[in-house]
């Protein structure tokens, strides 16, 4: 049985480890745009960028004030372009996701993993600490009974 497990089962490292490893996963989650899209029946309701070919007009772009509260594609990335499409010749806005803000995330990512690292790390250097206090101090009380 490993040193530590006991009989309560896994040791404390091991709670640890998964309590932070579900909680990187939740704050990577948490800080990438989520996509609600719903798709119906009618193809009528859905933006012609759906259902037709289209052509970026302007490229992927931060919302300004205004585009923030006016149109609901700026609500879930916080980036938008203009498309044009192609049978209605219709232009609409339509949300997209920037490189300045995938490489946000990757940084905030790997700041996380790297946090974890740390920790992990400094949880071993502890532990190593403490099996060796009981190495010394078993081969002290070898000595003595001698």
């Amino acid at each position: 049985m490993p040193v530590g497990a006991g009989r309560r089962g896994l040791p404390l490292g091991c709670h640890l480890y998964w309590f932070l490893c579900l909680f990187t996963l939740k704050l990577c989650q948490a800080e990438a745009p989520v996509r609600e899209e719903k798709l119906s029946v009618s193809t009528s309701n859905l933006p012609c960028w759906q259902v037709e070919e289209f052509v970026v007009a302007e490229e992927c772009s931060p919302c300004s004030n205004f585009q923030a509260k006016a149109t609901s594609e700026c609500g879930s990335t916080g980036y938008v372009e203009k498309i044009t499409c192609s049978l209605s010749k219709r232009s609409e806005f339509k949300s997209c996701r920037s490189a300045l803000m995938e490489q946000h995330l990757f940084w905030k990512f790997e700041g996380a993993v790297v946090g974890v690292a740390l920790v992990f790390a400094c949880l071993v250097v502890v532990r190593q600490r403490q099996l060796d206090r009981r190495a010394l101090e078993k081969v002290r009380k070898q000595i003595e009974s001698i």
